[in-house]
């Protein structure tokens, strides 16, 4: 039996306000364009810059409520990461003509960069909610720590070096 993977992973930023609809099953869908650019000096040793544009689309499904998150914290300017899958559509417009469409069906998104008010403190990850998200490595020691009174990392040795290693990237 073969294998096949569809994994996207995109870090750029949104090209606009993403635009939120509802289904006329209750549910919720957004969509934004997200830019990913590359730089390189031609042969004559001129810097060049490509940018390519993808059409991101985020559902709420279930528990997961990623549209809702774009619509909240996701603004025109902002860097995200982007984890999903390539879908492509296609239809008939008014005119009859046959359209085609290239999406990314978003799993996860992580909000990058400061919040708004410019504390320096990074975004969040999204696509679970918080409740089913297990505890930080950090928070467990601390929590044992409270009830027992004793040193919080001393049974985690390594545990402040290591802490910044769950980058995505």
């Amino acid at each position: 039996m073969s294998r096949s993977l569809n994994k996207v992973l995109l870090m750029g930023n949104l090209g606009n306000d993403p635009e939120v609809r509802s289904t006329a099953g209750g549910g919720k869908v957004a969509s934004f364009s997200l830019a990913t650019s590359r730089t390189w000096n031609d042969q004559a040793g001129v810097k060049q810059e490509k940018t390519e544009w993808h059409k991101c689309i985020a559902w709420n499904q279930g528990t997961q409520k990623l549209a809702d998150v774009v619509e909240n914290y996701c603004k025109k300017g902002k860097p995200v990461y982007v984890e999903g899958s390539i879908e492509y559509r296609q239809w008939q417009d008014k005119e009859g003509q046959t359209r085609y469409s290239t999406e990314i069906r978003v799993r996860e998104l992580i909000l990058l960069g400061g919040r708004d008010g410019g504390d320096g403190e990074s975004g969040g990850t999204y696509s679970r909610p918080p409740a089913a998200r297990s505890a930080t490595p950090a928070a467990k020691p601390a929590a044992s720590a409270a009830k027992t009174g004793g040193d919080e990392f001393a049974d985690f040795p390594g545990a402040l070096e290591d802490e910044e290693d769950d980058l995505p990237f």
